[in-house]
């Protein structure tokens, strides 16, 4: 009789001990944070601002890879498969998110926002293409137009108070915070670029024709939109003449395109080199700094206006 009572003891703590793990676990999994996932240093800025802790943001870049040239491993598909949302920049940036299957999970940006066609502008960039394919491109850039980066938040604010309803006042305050600093972005730049003396700049790639477009100055750019391709003998001589026909003061290149040729020009033409950072992705350097959006963009105004011998 005494065993069949400590037996009866044992298993009553035993259920007990189960029923406490069960209950952990499944206390566990409903505080589980959902996954969302960017691709684009912008949409992870934006993403972070609106949601606080709420969820976790998954930036699917390594800091310090070019997003033009970057392909997931299976592994990272594997991955991102698992987030609640995955939110990409499109315009042709990621063809390698067409291998993804929860279609009804993912948010192609690029139809929410206003792009810039090449060739719409009369002082087009340069492009190793033919006119008419030319006017066929679409410069992906577009997270560098402040008005886009208001939509973009418009639309991840959405979409994040679809997900977590709960949390949708607070989503919200923070839409309102982060557009108000847009708003403030764009007054700096429109007033400090308003009086400058010079209206060229000279890049390594087409990447400033959202702001050329915004901002009324002028870019020549060495290899056209694509960072990779590799600038002819023609293509160095006629940013040399630029050079020296505009009375180009400063070249600047991105640190995930070979500087090679460009440090030659800028040594050649007796003219400042400098970095322009144009946020496809930020470096491992800029992320450990904790730097945000608005830090990096007030930097390039920076650089831009002296380019531009603003006053």
């Amino acid at each position: 009789m005494k065993n069949l009572k400590i037996i009866g003891i044992v298993l009553v703590t035993a259920i007990a001990v189960l029923l406490l793990f069960i209950s952990y676990d499944t206390g566990k999994e409903k505080n589980k944070k959902p996954i969302v996932a960017v691709t684009t240093f912008a949409l992870y800025d934006i993403t972070k601002h609106i949601a606080g802790d709420t969820v976790e943001v998954v930036h699917i870049l390594p800091f310090g890879v070019d997003p033009h040239s970057f392909e997931p491993t299976p592994r990272l598909m594997a991955k991102i498969e698992k987030s609640s949302l995955l939110i990409y920049s499109g315009a042709g940036l990621e063809p390698w998110v067409h291998g993804f299957k929860n279609r009804d999970k993912m948010i192609d940006m690029s139809k929410y926002v206003r792009l810039r066609k090449l060739g719409e502008d009369e002082h087009e960039l340069h492009d190793h293409h033919g006119p008419d394919c030319i006017h066929n491109m679409t410069d992906p850039h577009y997270w560098l137009d402040f008005a886009n980066m208001q939509r973009m938040t418009v639309v991840i604010t959405a979409a994040l108070s679809k997900l977590l309803p709960e949390n949708k006042a607070y989503y919200e305050e923070n839409k309102k915070r982060y557009i108000a600093m847009l708003q403030k972005l764009d007054k700096a730049y429109r007033t400090k670029l308003s009086s400058c003396k010079a209206d060229t700049v000279v890049v390594s790639h087409n990447a400033l024709g959202y702001l050329s477009r915004n901002y009324g100055f002028h870019v020549e750019s060495l290899t056209g939109l694509s960072p990779e391709a590799q600038p002819s003998a023609k293509d160095v001589t006629r940013i040399m003449d630029d050079i020296q026909k505009e009375g180009v003061r400063t070249i600047f290149f991105e640190h995930f395109v070979n500087d090679k040729v460009i440090k030659r020009i800028a040594k050649d033409t007796h003219i400042d080199l400098e970095v322009f950072q144009p946020l496809g992705n930020i470096t491992k350097d800029e992320a450990a700094a904790h730097l945000s959006y608005e830090d990096i963009m007030y930097r390039n105004l920076d650089k831009l206006s002296k380019a531009l011998v603003c006053n």
